[in-house]
């Protein structure tokens, strides 16, 4: 084994002023409460460092270090924080036996109690009292404070310890195999006088020529189950790097390279390369974790059920985005077609465990409970437009951008760019916040919403002007990441951006507009985020809260009306009463979205009934997922004694059966000829050959062979073509938002009832999820749900 050491002592980030606290309110009862307890229960503390910093600026009187990586209290706790807001919880917000109850705890695991680290008070040791919940290996996530004031203070010690620690690696150290997407085990033993006070992992997939971390921080347990990203190299190397609690640092690494080979299966070869995308990575470029938005609770929800943030956030699919069991169930035949594809999906759908580095294997079962918070509070929040405006992009953007490896040139495939300080980003200058709040206009534009909301196949690019999309080498990272390149998915963000929403005055919409001025909507949050007249945080907490006219509504409401009220019934450990409740209400905001999504006409023209069905979303109707997801008119034909002659586009509830004599709205995307001899020439044993034509595996259509979906206003055939978004099999003029259907009247007609429907997932798509499903029983367990409880009846 090569003993390498080294002397950096990079750890010890020294944070500049970058950021600007914009409208923070100190004076908050939580941060008073636990402070005051805290200083009673330690008086000998009061004056120390650990009440107030004043050598070095930015001074800090009264600070909350002791519990808050922000010096000035909110967002993410330390590990001191963490076991107290725990106690809290057992001891029933009796602040001072929550303190008591931690003192012999070693929150922050340097080997030292917490009770000594605060009042040792130089007794023993030379650099105490110090901070409980800080260490050299997590003090870089400290803000509103200069670490060189701290840095010193971070563990008891007595005297200076410049010796590095001694790493040895055991495994893998040479001329082993791992298997991609399996467990292996990394061993190592790493000793220091001072003890350590964290580990790091890196791999290297080039010899060593460089690395990337496999884990951040952990404890020196001396032995870490890796799960291997399935990226094939017969040349990786492992390194363990130790610090120890002065901040001296020792690693080792593998004396020789050994193989990293694919497990194997699938449709067509990929690996997770063939996913490998811009923007934040995992580990990389995480910096501190999400936060849990049941602590965004604390001061966001629980007063208002109308209008604050939480509560209807919460009952938004977005909230649930990890436990759909739509979702599950199509990434399990996804993984089972295209391996490793399904980290397309989590990086969306489970931000906080992919960025933590638990997106191997990609089927998600790596995700812990707490990364089942979808599309959280922080994800959104910490988000970080990719195109800095110097004097309107907050400037601590600049740096984050420029630590960026590849900064993503286009939006979609959850390529966003992550503030790893836990920053919170947000559009108004006049916020009232204990936590630092950095304006950003980014956050009032549709741009954040097309983050996720265009989603391209990595694996297939535009092939000229051929309706089929070729294979890019598989293995292989993508050479782009444009929407006009890549195979179209989904394209609800292009579509709004080439429509009239996105114009300096929009397209009036009342129906969605919220408080907007005039009824006019621009942007995707004018609609799914409509402004009402509320107050962001809780005012009991917050007194001088504005009730501001413009708060927007957190519903970010879509059109799932059947799935959101039978998830608590089916993740009872996960969503509660209150979850129920806010699902609930969801459900009746995405009924209204609905019903206004669309107008009709209908007129008697000669012996037709002509239909007329209009557009007023910003985006295809319907837009999003196309598998399942489908709108039709319903026409039923009555004589004079009111006697029904004929329905076209009858469902049947029973079955879940759709007579498709009528007009339906929707896209089929399909396997193109040359990609259906590729498949049958990989797959030689399948029981039945690939045929060219529409298809449900999403993850392998590289083609789109219908799509009659009515375009927005402002649609031009043009530029939707440039996204890969123009209709198929289907013309619509430039300018067109609406269609038109004619129906044959039959004899003796008087009447026409005609309704228009929706359905987010039909029976085709179901039984399609239940009968590829070779692999777990997710489809099934869908399938089960669906058959039970109404088949996902239209609306």
């Amino acid at each position: 084994m090569c003993n390498i050491y080294s002397s950096r002592k990079s750890r010890l980030i020294h944070l500049t002023a970058l950021i600007v606290c914009i409208g923070c309110s100190l004076d908050v009862q939580a941060k008073s409460f636990i402070r005051t307890a805290f200083f009673d229960e330690y008086p000998s503390a009061i004056g120390t460092r650990l009440d107030t910093l004043t050598n070095v600026p930015p001074t800090k009187v009264n600070h909350c270090g002791v519990c808050h990586f922000n010096f000035d209290g909110g967002g993410n706790r330390n590990k001191y924080g963490e076991d107290i807001e725990v106690a809290l919880d057992d001891y029933g917000k009796d602040y001072i036996a929550a303190i008591q109850s931690v003192a012999w705890n070693d929150s922050d695991g340097d080997g030292s109690p917490n009770e000594i680290e605060i009042t040792d008070n130089m007794t023993s040791y030379d650099n105490t009292p110090t901070f409980p919940g800080l260490t050299v290996g997590n003090v870089g996530g400290v803000s509103l404070v200069d670490t060189n004031e701290i840095s010193g203070h971070l563990t008891p010690s007595s005297g200076v310890d410049e010796t590095d620690p001694t790493v040895t690696l055991y495994t893998p150290n040479g001329g082993e195999t791992a298997t991609g997407n399996a467990a292996t085990t990394i061993s190592w033993l790493a000793n220091d006088a001072s003890g350590i006070a964290g580990v790091d992992i890196y791999v290297s997939l080039d010899s060593g020529a460089s690395y990337t971390p496999v884990a951040n921080n952990i404890p020196n347990t001396g032995n870490f189950t890796w799960y291997v990203s399935n990226r094939p190299t017969s040349n990786a190397m492992i390194k363990v790097e130790a610090i120890d609690n002065a901040g001296n640092e020792g690693e080792d690494e593998s004396d020789a390279v050994f193989a990293i080979v694919s497990p194997g299966g699938g449709l067509v070869p990929t690996t997770l390369r063939d996913f490998d995308l811009s923007g934040s990575q995992p580990l990389v470029d995480s910096g501190l974790p999400q936060e849990q938005p049941s602590n965004c609770a604390n001061c966001h929800g629980g007063y208002s059920d109308e209008h604050e943030p939480y509560h209807n956030w919460m009952g938004s699919m977005m909230a649930q985005a990890a436990l759909d069991m739509i979702f599950l169930a199509n990434m399990t035949i996804a993984n089972q077609d295209a391996p490793d594809s399904g980290d397309l999906c989590l990086r969306c759908h489970n931000s906080r465990g992919w960025l933590d580095g638990r997106s191997t294997p990609t089927d998600g079962s790596q995700m812990t409970d707490l990364d089942m918070a979808g599309v959280s509070c922080d994800l959104c929040h910490r988000m970080v437009d990719p195109v800095y405006q110097p004097g309107i992009s907050p400037a601590a953007d600049e740096g984050i951008l420029d630590d960026l490896e590849n900064v993503p040139t286009h939006q979609g495939n959850g390529m966003f760019v992550f503030d790893p300080k836990a920053h919170r980003r947000g559009p108004f200058a006049d916020s009232v916040s204990p936590h630092i709040d950095l304006v950003s206009p980014f956050h009032q534009n549709s741009a954040v919403c097309g983050t996720c909301h265009d989603v391209s196949n990595p694996v297939f690019i535009r092939n000229g002007t051929n309706a089929e999309y070729i294979h890019n080498d598989f293995d292989t990272p993508p050479d782009t990441d444009s929407t006009d390149i890549l195979m179209p998915v989904e394209r609800t963000y292009s579509e709004w951006l080439h429509s009239a929403y996105n114009s300096s005055n929009g397209v009036y919409a009342p129906q969605f507009a919220g408080n907007k001025e005039g009824g006019m909507v621009v942007s995707c949050q004018d609609c799914h985020m409509p402004d009402i007249l509320g107050q962001g945080c809780d005012p009991t907490q917050f007194p001088d809260v504005a009730m501001r006219p413009d708060l927007p509504l957190h519903d970010l409401t879509g059109g799932s009306t059947w799935l959101p009220n039978l998830l608590p019934g089916v993740f009872t450990n996960e969503l509660g009463a209150a979850e129920a409740a806010a699902l609930s209400n969801g459900v009746f905001r995405a009924e209204y979205m609905l019903r206004h999504a669309a107008r009709m006409k209908a007129e008697k023209v000669g012996d037709e009934l002509r239909v007329t069905v209009i557009n007023e979303t910003g985006h295809k109707l319907p837009s999003g997922y196309p598998e399942g997801r489908r709108i039709w008119i319903n026409v039923r034909f009555y004589d004079g004694s009111d006697t029904l002659l004929e329905e076209l586009g009858g469902y049947d509830y029973d079955t879940g059966v759709l007579n498709t004599d009528t007009t339906v709205y929707e896209i089929h995307p399909g396997i193109g000829t040359n990609l259906a001899a590729i498949l049958n020439e990989l797959n030689d044993d399948l029981p039945e050959p690939f045929e060219p034509g529409p298809s449900l595996h999403f993850v392998l259509n590289n083609q789109v062979y219908e799509d009659n979906r009515i375009p927005p206003r402002g649609f031009s055939n043009a530029e939707f073509e440039e996204f890969g978004g123009a209709p198929v099999g289907h013309h619509y003029d430039d300018g067109q938002y609406w269609d038109e259907s004619y129906f044959t009247l039959p004899t003796g007609a008087v009447r026409a009832d005609v309704q228009l429907y929706y359905q987010s997932t039909s029976k085709e798509f179901i039984e399609f999820l239940r009968d590829e499903n070779h692999t777990d029983t997710k489809g099934q367990e869908l399938y089960d749900l669906w058959n039970d409880n109404g088949k996902c009846p239209p609306t």
